[in-house]
C-alpha cells in the first residue's frame, strides 16, 4: 500500500481541498448545491483519491499576484506592462463610467419609497424614468467603449494625468526647498 492514492487522508489535506472548493465556487464554477455536496464529500474522505476525484473537473487555482483580479477595496496603480497594456482597466473604467448610477437610482427610489409611506398609497413610479433612460444610455456607452477598446485609451489618458500630477507635486516640493536655501 504504498501508492499515494491509497493513503490515508489527514484532516489537513481535508481542509486544503476544502479551501480549493471554496475557491472555485468564489470564482463561479461551482453553483451552491454542488459546493455543499463536494464539501460533504471531502469531510467524508478517507484516502487521497477520494480527495482527488472532487477538484478532478476543476482547474487549479492561481495565486494572487499573478491573478488578473484585484480584490474590492484594493486600488491598483495604473502602470502599463511591457506590452503597453493596463491590467485592470477594464474593470476601473466600468467602475468610472457607472459611478453614480447606483447611487443616484437608489436616493430616488428612497424617495419615491418615502413618498408612498407619507402618503399610504403606492404611487406611480417615476424613479424609472431617471433609472431607465440613463441606463439604456450607460449600456450603450458600455457596449461601445468595449468593442472599441475604451478602457485601455481611458487608462492610459488616466495615467498620463497622474503622471502629471506627481511631476507637478515635485516640482512644487523642489521649489520649496530652493525657497528654504535661499533664505539662509
Amino acid at each position: 500500500m504504498d501508492r499515494r492514492e491509497d493513503m490515508r487522508a489527514a484532516d489537513s489535506d481535508r481542509e486544503a481541498v476544502a479551501e480549493q472548493l471554496r475557491v472555485a465556487l468564489g470564482e463561479g464554477r461551482l453553483d451552491l448545491h454542488e459546493y455543499d455536496e463536494r464539501l460533504q464529500r471531502v469531510y467524508l474522505a478517507k484516502t487521497y483519491a477520494d480527495l482527488d476525484g472532487l477538484l478532478s473537473d476543476l482547474p487549479g487555482t492561481i495565486p494572487a499576484a499573478e491573478a488578473q483580479l484585484v480584490p474590492i477595496g484594493e486600488k491598483a496603480e495604473l502602470v502599463a506592462e511591457p506590452d503597453g497594456r493596463y491590467p485592470h482597466a477594464t474593470r476601473r473604467w466600468l467602475a468610472d463610467t457607472w459611478d453614480g448610477y447606483g447611487l443616484t437610482v437608489g436616493i430616488v427610489v428612497g424617495i419615491w419609497a418615502v413618498i408612498c409611506l407619507m402618503t399610504q398609497e403606492l404611487m406611480y413610479f417615476w424613479p424609472g424614468w431617471v433609472a431607465g433612460p440613463w441606463g439604456a444610455v450607460l449600456i450603450a456607452i458600455t457596449i461601445s467603449g468595449l468593442v472599441t477598446g475604451e478602457p485601455q485609451k481611458w487608462a492610459a489618458k488616466e495615467a498620463r494625468k497622474r503622471q502629471a500630477k506627481a511631476e507637478k507635486k515635485a516640482r512644487k516640493k523642489a521649489e520649496k526647498g530652493s525657497d528654504f536655501e535661499n533664505d539662509d
